[in-house]
């Protein structure tokens, strides 16, 4: 008997639910137009809030900063890399930004997570907006990866990197009934070659966020923010394999955010999140893919295969086969922004954990993941 209504429902429900999607859309639109205007003239006042951006170092991460600056708030800078730190602190402070702290740490190891979110309650009692905007991608075919240290790499940053600051952040923004705002991608439901990892990585990151949203019941706001293909200091990036004890980033990305778009991406999140929106879509015409793939799944597969079909050979920089990919670059923007680079280092007893350090500079924080001696090429990557 089930079988047969489930046969029934599979032939009726499909259609009915377009049809009536069809009809209640232009209804749907204004109701939701008006809520849009509402919340731009009723939304949260940012100034003498207390935000803390994780990787704000660079791309996105450093945009938003710029964007929250000029609207008065307080920002807690996080990111790998102290010393680009300092430059972005002192363009957010011109911006109008009320203090800027500065921490180097890894998103991807708890205990740092905790340390950067105790020092922002101590020093200044709460935390109203918790950015995580940490992100690695990649451009590598799957069969052509030969070292697989990468692969938890890649989950790790833009899943873990994710989840920790806001584990350990929840109780203090349930306290402030402040927001979580997560940088996430339109590759989680919209494939594409290359990304395979990466886009495994971010439909998990949306799945948790929908699913938090849902236990925090309002106490805590979620706004996810999906973007397409926009230009970003990754995209002429570098992926190293240092010789040492452990594996870490190479840190030689020395094309600053470049693009109109990583400025309108930016600027989006900041304000849908403001306006206490769930979801931030650039460009919001990707929407429309959603359907197809729910719908008509084979026509946006058949579509891909055409577009990729007169495609020449692969130009892919290969992770673990040392086969490199010309870097692009980019002019820099705004004022410049030291940058130094740590020699590999050596195996130690002491701790690779990130710490603060004083204003005289730094060095470039390990991954925590341990991997074997090798050097591998440039590989061009996307960042968030």
């Amino acid at each position: 008997m089930m079988d047969l209504v489930n046969s029934v429902l599979n032939f009726v429900v499909p259609p009915a639910s377009l049809v009536m999607l069809a009809f209640s859309w232009p209804a749907l639109y204004f109701i939701n137009t008006c809520e849009r205007m509402y919340n731009s003239f009723f939304g949260e006042d940012m100034e003498d809030k207390i935000v803390i951006i994780t990787g704000a170092s660079s791309g996105i991460g450093e945009q938003i900063a710029y964007e929250y600056a000029k609207k008065k708030a307080h920002l807690v800078l996080v990111a790998r890399r102290e010393t680009r730190l300092w430059g972005i602190s002192e363009n957010a402070r011109a911006l109008g930004a009320k203090s800027v702290l500065i921490t180097a740490a890894d998103v991807v190891k708890e205990a740092d997570c905790r340390r950067f979110i105790t020092e922002t309650v101590n020093l200044y009692g709460r935390v109203d907006h918790l950015v995580n905007t940490a992100s690695l991608g990649h451009t590598f075919y799957l069969e052509e990866a030969t070292d697989t240290n990468v692969f938890p790499i890649l989950m790790d940053i833009n899943f873990w990197g994710n989840v920790y600051p806001t584990y350990v952040a929840l109780p203090y923004l349930r306290q402030s009934r402040g927001r979580v705002i997560v940088n996430a991608s339109v590759e989680t439901w919209l494939p594409l070659p290359r990304m395979s990892l990466y886009a495994a990585a971010k439909a998990a990151l949306v799945n948790f966020y929908e699913t938090l949203r849902f236990e925090v019941n309002g106490d805590v706001g979620v706004t996810i923010a999906t973007h397409g293909w926009i230009g970003t200091e990754m995209t002429g990036g570098r992926f190293m394999l240092e010789e040492g004890a452990e594996m870490q980033w190479k840190e030689e990305r020395e094309v600053h955010a470049s693009g109109s778009s990583v400025d309108d991406f930016a600027k989006l999140i900041v304000s849908g999140a403001c306006r206490g929106d769930p979801y931030v879509k650039y460009p919001s015409w990707y929407d429309i893919f959603l359907l197809y793939r729910v719908f008509i799944p084979n026509v946006l597969q058949w579509t891909f295969r055409l577009l990729l079909s007169n495609q020449s050979a692969r130009k892919t920089s290969l992770i673990g086969t040392g086969r490199p990919l010309l870097e692009s670059s980019s002019p820099p923007r705004m004022q410049p922004i030291p940058e130094t680079f740590s020699p590999p280092r050596q195996p130690s007893s002491e701790s690779s954990s990130p710490r603060r350090q004083p204003l005289s500079g730094s060095s470039s924080p390990q991954h925590p993941s341990a991997s074997p001696r090798r050097r591998m090429g440039p590989v061009p990557v996307q960042q968030d």
